[in-house]
């Protein structure tokens, strides 16, 4: 159960002995810390951002005080203090500190650097051993030669483990990467070089692989701080206009936006008429119109006209901000994914040591064998406590789920399917419902022409052209659609004798001395149509219009987002394993269910909010389901977080989907999704295969070696045979097909 907001925040006192109270004000972005002593405040701020950054979008929510603490909230002011003594607040210390941005703080350099050096050491381990094996085999240089060149592997393919497992026994804790080690060092100790070098390559290079596929992970958000708009034109009272920065923005300023431009933060249309581009917040395919009194969002685009509007939120409480922050929540709450090996590591090592310390006491005082040396044939304790620590090694075990994780990637990225981790692969084998967002995952995102009406009927051939002649020098989405369906149709061009943009309304041209016009049915509405306009049939709700005005001829021009063909195929398939389909959008709610109901979806969520969609995602994971999200959009970063498995679209995603995204589908090809997650089964099906034969092996192995069945040969043999055999079957992931 996730925790509430003031429970988190007393975590961060209770783990900050310096830190008395904290006093919050979210909308003026003021934080204090009231202090009793000396305190690292450059530290201290950090991690009060993390707290920050966890809570923010639930401040202010009514709560009660976790026990041992008072909470106070009056107004937009919370302030959550450790329960002391009525005279310790007169000692207090207050201190204003800055209100943390949320920006990311992931080194990506410092990531790629990692895994950089550990396939150095990989690749250093690999060449030194292969020379000292030659040059044993061989009998060439000296004797010492082959021992100082498996030095210098094991030292190369043992540093990283080495370090990892020094900073660990200085916490008091073992982990497998000790166990390596150790395995490493009793092998050389028998004369087993080769084994030893082998086991500490193949551990440093699963751990550089590894790195090597998480690597460009957790920068969602600066691709949101990137599109913000940094600066403003503020309309002063006297009179004028001068640009400000976004900082200097406040409540109730009135700010002008040109065509082209950004809508610097939330409000309501002032004066003036546009449309704005809003797919980027609400997934809407069709540029929003917006009159005075119309809300605006910040982020979006200002399409045609010049208005200006009264600032209602401030930037920092912007629509396009509380995304950004949806995103760092809905990390912090989804729990890391662990390894099996992970997870046991520290037991099995404990207990491997344990194992192999008491048989060599059992073997020497037990047995009466000798403790160290092998005399007239008979294997000392050391010997046989050194061959079980070999068959016992997790060599085959550390590499059974990494082994099919990078070979699912390899497949993957080989067929269009970018996987970022093996978390995905692994959860994504596990989902029972699909989310899916409706503009550009299941409609390709473009408009495209459906058909043309004309008015009298019978004269759709001149609409087309006239529609052509006022669009073909348009970017705007709609003319784009025109454009290219009269292209495909071999409709001539026209040449028009003027041309002239209708503010807010559309285009006017001229056209063999007569006027015509192209734009929305408010063209109509206004002049000697209107009467006759008003009898005209609507556009279906599904559909998006414009109209054309001739010197004896009216018309339109009917759009719509079209679905992807590959759609109802993928939505058929997983209704037929048994997943449940959902579609969730910002979309109008007769469009998504036009779209579901030819699609066949289970369930459709329309007009949601990017916070209502993730309140949608946590419903059926507090139900007990796993869920995937599959978007493009930034307004579905927030639900691509907060699902179970993200997956984005990769051609017209937004950079925040894509860097949000754990799975991404290349070439904007849905019908990937099923070749993901029938990978995804495929490969947990070879992971609990490899871990029966690693752990199998290592069950059989330690038996025998038990009884002094097996000379070291042999237990060398079964385990790097039961090392080659998890590989290759891991192998069949990348050789077979998963489509």
């Amino acid at each position: 159960m996730q925790p509430s907001w003031t429970e988190t925040l007393a975590e961060f006192l209770r783990n900050e002995p310096g830190v008395e109270a904290v006093r919050l004000e979210p909308t003026s972005r003021r934080v204090s810390v009231a202090t009793l002593g000396g305190v690292d405040i450059k530290n201290l701020e950090k991690r009060l951002a993390e707290t920050l950054a966890a809570i923010e979008s639930r401040l202010g929510n009514r709560a009660t005080a976790p026990a041992g603490y008072t909470l106070r909230q009056e107004g937009d002011l919370t302030e959550l203090a450790g329960v002391s003594c009525a005279t310790a607040p007169k000692f207090w210390k207050w201190r204003e500190v800055h209100w943390p941005e949320f920006e990311p703080s992931v080194d990506v350099h410092a990531e790629q650097s990692e895994w950089k050096e550990l396939a150095v050491f990989a690749s250093v381990c690999a060449v030194f051993g292969i020379a000292g094996f030659v040059t044993a085999r061989l009998g060439l240089g000296p004797a010492w030669l082959s021992t100082a060149l498996y030095a210098v592997a094991l030292v190369a393919g043992g540093w990283d483990a080495a370090v990892d497992s020094w900073e660990n026994i200085k916490k008091g804790k073992l982990d497998i990467h000790f166990l390596m080690l150790a395995v490493a060092i009793g092998a050389v100790c028998i004369g087993a070089w080769t084994e030893a070098v082998l086991l500490l390559f193949l551990f440093s290079a699963s751990g550089a692989m590894e790195e090597f596929a998480m690597d460009r992970t957790h920068r969602e958000v600066s691709a949101l701080l990137k599109s913000a708009p940094k600066k403003a034109t503020l309309l002063v009272p006297a009179g004028g206009e001068r640009e400000i920065t976004i900082e200097e923005i406040c409540i109730g300023d009135r700010l002008l936006v040109k065509p082209g431009e950004a809508f610097a933060a939330d409000g309501n249309v002032d004066k003036g008429k546009s449309a704005s581009d809003e797919s980027a917040l609400t997934g809407e395919a069709v540029p929003v119109e917006k009159n005075i009194g119309d809300p605006v969002f910040s982020g979006t685009l200002n399409l045609w006209g010049a208005v200006e509007f009264k600032v209602a939120r401030l930037p920092g409480e912007s629509t396009l901000q509380k995304i950004i922050r949806l995103i760092q929540t809905a990390q912090k709450l989804r729990a890391p994914s662990e390894r099996f090996t992970d997870k046991f590591g520290g037991a099995y090592t404990l207990a491997v040591l344990g194992v192999c310390a008491v048989m060599f006491l059992v073997w020497w005082l037990g047995f009466g064998l000798p403790p160290f040396q092998n005399i007239d044939g008979t294997r000392s304790a050391f010997y046989r406590a050194m061959t079980l620590l070999v068959v016992m090694s997790p060599c085959a075990l550390v590499l059974s789920i990494p082994s099919a994780i990078l070979a699912a990637i390899a497949w993957g990225a080989k067929h269009g399917v970018l996987f970022r981790g093996g978390a995905a692969i692994e959860k994504l084998a596990d989902i029972n419902v699909v989310a899916m967002d409706k503009t550009g995952t299941l409609t390709t995102g473009e408009l495209a022409v459906v058909g043309y009406e004309s008015f009298p009927a019978g004269r759709d051939r001149e609409i087309m052209e006239l529609a052509y002649a006022l669009e073909a020098n348009s970017q705007h989405p709609l003319a784009r659609a025109i454009v290219r369906d009269a292209k495909a149709r071999g409709v001539r061009e026209l040449g028009l004798e003027e041309f002239q943009s209708i503010t807010g309304q559309g285009v006017a041209g001229r056209l063999g001395g007569s006027q015509v016009l192209l734009g929305r049915r408010e063209l109509l509405e206004r002049g000697p149509l209107a009467d006759w306009s008003r009898k005209l049939p609507p556009a279906p709700a599904e559909l998006a219009e414009v109209w054309i005005v001739g010197k004896d001829l009216i018309g339109r021009v009917l759009l719509r987002d079209q679905i992807r063909a590959e759609s109802k195929g993928v939505l058929a398939e997983l209704k037929r394993i048994g997943i449940k389909t959902m579609m969730l959008t910002g979309d109008r709610r007769s469009a998504a269910e036009s779209v579901a109901r030819e699609l066949g979806l289970d369930e459709v969520r329309a007009g949601l909010t990017p916070e209502e969609k993730v309140s949608a995602i946590q419903r059926e994971k507090q139900s007990g389901r796993k869920i995937a999200m599959v978007g493009d959009g930034v307004n579905d970063a927030p639900s691509l977080a907060a699902a179970d498995v993200s997956v984005a679209m990769g051609a017209r995603g937004s950079d925040a989907a894509l860097e949000q995204a754990e799975v991404i589908l290349m070439h904007d090809r849905i019908e990937n999704f099923l070749a993901a997650l029938r990978l995804s089964k495929r490969a947990k099906r070879i992971i609990v295969q490899n871990l029966a034969i690693s752990l199998g092996v290592v069950v059989l192995m330690a038996i025998a070696a038990i009884f002094g069945a097996i000379p070291l040969a042999v237990g060398v043999a079964a385990h790097e045979g039961s090392t080659v055999v998890v590989c290759l079957n891991s192998l069949r992931l990348l050789f077979g097909k998963n489509r």
